[in-house]
Parts: structure tokens; sequence; C-alpha cells
């Protein structure tokens, strides 16, 4: 038996329990892996408050690193006692260990702790997607990335300002301002404090951005829309105020002959290539030293309660992590 957190309906924080689940052996392509240290990120809110339904009882989390203690059989890629991580796939990471699909795993490589890797996968992969798949940037371009100061911003900051790119931020407070800067943003809007469309248009005199990155959702939706180029991309790709509203897709026409897409992690990492690639990318961009992962939160596991609080009051700020 291990302890991990379980919850049965959904809801707000308070439906997450700490509750003993049985283990039993890796059957053929999976791995008993035991954890720890595991990445806190939105998507697990959206899954808990029933957003993003679950099969009921469910566990929570897409992030983690651990050691492989079991495999079944087939698995070849990993062995027990390797170093691995995974920011994909069934959710479950929040517990002490977990039996999971050995596709989902890639080796830790030296230089990069279990804390980091963490931290990262899901955040990490999610950064390489976006601005090297789904929009490739290209050096000399501005564009627009909301929730600058968040675990995906901070890494998007630093990422873009190694490729050449000019990245405008959003933030919400002073503090969070501050932080981004630091972290590869050339600017960076309090939108308390300002309209940060109008602000978009003094920054681009007027001509706007080609691709917006959207994890905020429905409260800047329209002024995201309204920040883009003719022909840009709106990249829409979390829910962090709740959901976007039902439109009209003639808005898109209206409005330049806009792109809208809503990518996810899963399907840019859908088969072993690509979540190979994608892994490979980050891991030789932070052993370069172009993008640093900072923890600036730390929970215990049996505390993700107080984690899920913190994260959507949005006192937290960068990357958090829960410990077994």
């Amino acid at each position: 038996m291990v302890k991990a957190i379980q919850f049965h309906k959904a809801g707000g924080p308070s439906v997450m329990k700490w509750e003993e689940v049985k283990l039993g052996k890796p059957r053929k392509g999976q791995v008993l892996i035991r954890h720890t240290a595991i990445g806190l990120n939105y998507i697990d809110t959206y899954q808990r408050s029933g957003l993003y339904p679950m099969p009921m009882p469910s566990g929570l989390g897409m992030e983690a690193a651990g050691v492989v203690e079991a495999v079944g059989a087939g698995v070849k890629h990993v062995k027990p006692g390797d170093r691995v991580a995974y920011g994909s796939g069934a959710p479950g990471a929040y517990s002490e260990a977990r039996i999971m699909d050995a596709a989902t795993l890639v080796k830790i490589p030296r230089g990069i702790s279990d804390e980091a890797a963490a931290a990262m996968m899901l955040k990490g992969m999610t950064v390489e997607y976006l601005i090297r798949r789904t929009y490739p940037v290209k050096k000399g371009q501005t564009v627009l990335f909301h929730a600058a100061a968040g675990g995906v911003g901070l890494i998007a900051g630093q990422w873009l300002n190694a490729l050449g790119v000019r990245a405008i931020g959003t933030a919400g407070s002073a503090a969070k301002v501050k932080l981004a800067k630091a972290h590869g943003y050339a600017e960076v809007i309090d939108y308390n404090k300002k309209d940060f469309v109008k602000e978009v248009a003094r920054l681009t005199k007027k001509q706007g951005v080609p691709v917006v990155y959207d994890s905020i959702g429905k409260s800047t939706w329209d002024g995201s829309l309204n920040c883009l180029q003719p022909r840009g991309y709106m990249v829409s790709f979390g829910n962090a105020s709740g959901a976007v509203d039902s439109f009209a897709p003639g808005i898109l026409a209206a409005k330049g002959s806009l792109y809208l897409t809503r990518p996810s992690l899963v399907a840019y990492t859908s088969n072993r290539k690509a979540l190979e690639d994608c892994s490979k990318a980050l891991f030789a961009v932070v052993k370069s030293g172009k993008v640093k992962i900072e923890i600036n939160q730390t929970y215990a596991l049996k505390d993700a309660k107080q984690a899920h609080k913190d994260l959507e009051s949005r006192k937290t700020t960068g990357s958090t992590i829960l410990i077994p």
C-alpha cells in the first residue's frame, strides 16, 4: 500500500483526500515508479474541479520524477534504478508510487535534478511545442505571452529570449512584473493597472503581434484577439480564468482572418519519437543554461490541498513541486 491524493467527486480543493491505494505488479508495457518529486500544474485544478471531467474515483497530477523499481514485459528503454520523469499520460502523479505506461517515461540526464525534472516536464515541453511547433517563432519577431510569471511563462520568457524573440508578457502585480522581466521578457504589462490591448498597440506601434499564447482563457479572450495582426495566430492553451464562452467563428474573419488553435501536450507527444524529440530539446536548453528552472514553492504531497488553493488564488510564481 502507498499513500496518494484521490478525489471521489469534482469540486474545490477540499474534495482531495490523502488515502491508501493498493499497487499490483507492472504488466506488459508498464513500470512501477517511486516518485521523488511531483509537479503542480493548472490542468490539475481543471480535472479536480470538473472543468475537464474525470472518471471517479480518480488520482491527480500529470508530471513527476522518480526511480524505476520494476518493469513489465516488453519494456526496453528503462530499467530498475533509472531516474525517469514524465509530463503526459494518465493522471496519477500525486502519489508516493504508481504503476504506469512505460511509453510516457524519459530518462533524466546527468546534471538535472529530480526536483527540476518534476518542475519542468509538462511546463517545459508545453513551451517547446508552443514556440517551436504550434507557431514556430522567428528571430526578431514580437509575441505576446500571458501569465508571464507562471511556471510556463518563466520558461517561455527565457527560451524566447534565447531565440532572439521580443516577448511581451502580462502579469498581475508589480512583483510578478519584476519577476517576468528578470526571465527574458522585453516588456511586461500589469493587467490590473493597464489595458494590455492598448499597451500592446503602443509597444508594437499599432502593428499588433503575429501570435498570442493565452493560457488565461475567458478574461483575456477578446483582448487577445484584438492584439493580433491580420492572419495572426491565437494559441489558446489554458483556462486559468475559466473556459472561453461560445463564439461565432465569423469573429475570426472580422478581426483579420485570424487562425485559432487549441493545442495539447498529449497531441504533440503522441508517439515515442515526438516525446523524445520534445524532451531532448527541453533538456538541452536547460543544460545550456539559457533556461533555468526555478522552484519557487515546495509543499509536502499530503498538503496538495493548500497548494491548489495557493495556485488558484494566484499566490504562486514559477514552478511548484510536491514532495512525497
